[in-house]
């Protein structure tokens, strides 16, 4: 079993992204399955686009993306992605789509086809925050969860697909005293447990 798992450069100023710390830091084998990674830029096309890249390069049986979400004070596995693009700030090119479609003619969303409720439990179980979100934003973290989505759908429907969120690290809330966060080694738990869990659940298939 192969599973690719996808982190994203910084963006917004920061000088790191939680999800590359995590994805950089994740085991090559958890449970039966070989873990690849891929580091993604923050931008409409070309993070979409090296997700795909290497989706064709592995043929992985699941995609897991990572990203960071600020504010949260848990880790939160998505429940759904939206066709739609509408950029709160600039992405790393500058570019800042307000309510266009990620695919045109496109479903209004796709659902997340891992096994998100035991994913969240298995993560709680191991002592981390975790919980189920209905909404990915509409930012870069959306438009890749989306468009994997679309692309699974068209070319490897068997292929499972979802979307998780990392509060910030610690060091990045130091000028902002008011929002939560979460240690790298306490997430990375999480992501390692929910991952685990995942390869339990599509190896019994």
């Amino acid at each position: 079993m192969h599973i690719l798992v996808t982190g994203f450069e910084p963006f917004g100023g920061e000088s790191t992204n939680p999800s590359m710390e995590l994805v950089r830091a994740l085991d090559a084998q958890i449970g039966a399955a070989h873990i690849h990674t891929a580091i993604l830029p923050v931008t409409a096309s070309g993070g979409l686009q090296a997700a795909l890249r290497a989706i064709e390069k592995i043929g992985p049986d699941a995609v897991v993306c990572v990203g960071q979400v600020g504010g949260r004070c848990a880790v939160t596995v998505e429940r759904l992605a939206v066709n739609v693009d509408a950029f709160s700030i600039p992405d790393n090119e500058g570019q800042q789509p307000r309510n266009l479609p990620i695919v045109a003619g496109g479903p209004d969303a796709y659902l997340s086809t891992l096994p998100i409720h035991e994913m969240v439990e298995a993560m709680r179980g191991a002592g981390v925050p975790a919980a189920i979100s209905n909404s990915a934003g509409t930012y870069v973290c959306n438009h890749v969860m989306y468009g994997v989505a679309h692309y699974l759908a068209q070319h490897r429907p068997t292929a499972r697909s979802g979307f998780i969120h990392i509060p910030y690290l610690p060091q990045q809330v130091l000028d902002k005293p008011d929002k939560p966060s979460m240690g790298l080694e306490l997430a990375l738990r999480g992501l390692t447990a929910g991952l685990r869990v995942m390869v339990c659940a599509l190896h019994s298939e």
